[in-house]
């Protein structure tokens, strides 16, 4: 899937059904593909189990929007998104929305924002069902966004523990798998590969990436603990990887065949 840097993104939170512990995490991940014009986030702020959202929303200038629970069992805030997504998509000024929710109930708002034209990417748990990861163009998990901030003892050894200083490590360094590289990915791969091959059998990786997000809007390399899509790939031993120079300087094209 082709990405601009410079698409206008309406970002939509429920608070409900996300949680508040990696939201700059997930706009450092949103400024990736594009700049965030409408930052909202939906909840019923006289409950007391959003609370912990309020102490971030000023920080990352996300504007609130209360909406009451008129009946008990109803989800209003879902309602209240819905309406703001066609208000925001009929007033022309974005190119894409980024849907931050867990919870299905947004699959057909998604399906709907795609026929308009519009980008949609979806952030969610792992526990987001099926339908709503289907219906977005990219579905990234916010499980993969988190930092971990740890303690470096190895050069503190002698001071206080009150004195030790925290490092942060690089993200890749800290990846852990949220989900198994089985024999179905394998097959995505392989199968990604001969689609879009040219008639010696490489694929160009740029290609390639864009193609599995078409097959499978979720598919990301962080989530099987790679940083990358080449590291991915050369752990199944499977592929072939050729690193092409293009013109001057130390620009190459990655291109993978299936040994």
């Amino acid at each position: 899937m082709e990405l601009k840097s410079d698409l206008r993104l309406a970002v939509l939170i429920d608070a409900d059904n996300v949680p508040y512990s990696n939201i700059k995490e997930m706009l450092e991940e949103i400024a990736k593909y594009g700049i965030p014009t409408f930052k909202r986030i939906y909840a019923d702020w006289t409950k007391p189990t959003v609370s912990g959202w309020k102490t971030v929303l000023l920080e990352n200038a996300i504007t609130p929007i209360q909406q009451y629970s008129y009946t008990q069992g109803k989800n209003a805030t879902d309602s209240a998104m819905i309406i703001d997504a066609m208000d925001i998509l009929y007033s022309g000024r974005v190119d894409g929305f980024c849907i931050v929710s867990s919870d299905s109930d947004f699959t057909k708002l998604a399906i709907r924002l795609r026929e308009a034209g519009m980008k949609v990417f979806g952030f969610g748990e792992k526990k987001t069902p099926q339908p709503f990861i289907s219906s977005c163009d990219k579905f990234i998990y916010l499980e993969i966004l988190s930092k971990k901030v740890e303690i470096d003892d190895e050069k503190n050894e002698n001071l206080h523990i009150e004195k030790k200083t925290f490092k942060r490590k690089s993200r890749s360094a800290n990846i852990k798998p949220m989900l198994k590289a089985d024999r179905k990915l394998i097959e995505i791969i392989i199968e990604s590969i001969e689609d879009i091959a040219d008639e010696n059998g490489w694929a160009f990786l740029g290609d390639l990436g864009n193609f599995l997000l078409k097959k499978q809007p979720n598919f990301d390399p962080r989530n099987y603990g790679y940083a990358k899509l080449v590291p991915l790939i050369k752990s199944f031993g499977r592929f072939e990887i050729d690193e092409r120079e293009v013109g001057k300087g130390r620009i190459k094209h990655v291109y993978v065949r299936t040994k």
